[in-house]
């Protein structure tokens, strides 16, 4: 025994690097590739000593999005693996620069597959029982949505499922069991007591990692979004040691949900 929990942490959103084939074309400043990427999920979810497992990307999700389909790319989709726009609707390439189906392929190639080899061979290799794959959300949604301007919860705990953690009629498929997804939104609902709410498949089902790595090889994928606005406002930087004491509260929900489940 490890004496670490049974968890692998999946991190693919929390880099702000720029990948060196399309550095030249980008549109963006240093501070809206970080805004639109989700800055200090490395340190919300660092849990490295801890957790059986933890992979974690280091580029930017608006240069390649590892929680897309692979097959998901401009002019098809805006918004898929390789982004065409921000959140906020700002072009992320110089005009005329969107990278072009060979460069896409070069990112998927050296940037996208890796990330999701390495998941796999944690799951194959580490002593996994269930699997978190850990974002960050804005507190309002935003424009390129359709819930544009719509209030967050604290928390999103999703398995694919409807906001009590079932499936739904039209597909019949979650990703971890409902008990387990209402036992994990208790152990948040009593940590975080009186600072907000914490949903269920609300505004977000879970994506592609957690559905796809879920079909592969079954072990059970939970996907969790931070409100921002717990840590962060409009003019006020990330506290270091408030970003250690919530960490610290994180995994006391998890760790909590995990005793009741499987004890």
């Amino acid at each position: 025994m490890s004496g670490r929990y049974p968890f692998l942490i999946s991190i693919p959103h929390g880099g702000v690097s720029v990948p060196p084939e399309v550095r030249s074309l980008v549109n963006l400043s240093r501070k809206e590739i970080v805004f639109n990427s989700d800055p200090h999920t490395r340190s919300l979810y660092g849990f490295d000593d801890a957790a059986e497992a933890l992979v974690d990307f280091e580029f930017s999700r608006i240069f390649v999005d590892t929680n897309r389909p692979p097959y998901d790319y401009p002019p098809r989709a805006q918004d898929g693996v390789v982004k065409v726009i921000t959140q906020d609707g700002t072009p992320i390439y110089r005009k005329g620069q969107v990278p072009g189906r060979e460069m896409i392929g070069a990112l998927l190639q050296n940037y996208y597959y890796p990330f999701h080899e390495r998941l796999t061979r944690a799951l194959e290799t580490c002593a996994v029982e269930v699997a978190f794959d850990c974002h960050s959300m804005l507190p309002y949604s935003p424009p390129v949505r359709r819930d544009a301007g719509l209030p967050r919860p604290l928390f999103c705990l999703s398995n694919r499922g409807d906001r009590h953690g079932n499936p739904r009629k039209k597909d019949n498929f979650v990703t971890c069991p409902p008990e387990w997804l209402r036992a994990l939104t208790r152990a948040f609902q009593s940590e975080f007591e009186g600072e907000g709410r914490v949903a269920m498949n609300d505004p977000f089902r879970g994506g592609f990692i957690s559905a796809a790595h879920y079909r592969r090889a079954r072990t059970p994928w939970v996907q969790v979004e931070i409100n921002r606005g717990l840590y962060e406002t409009e003019g006020r930087e990330a506290d270091e040691a408030e970003l250690a004491g919530i960490r610290e509260r994180i995994f006391s929900a998890f760790a909590g949900f995990w005793d009741e489940v499987s004890g």
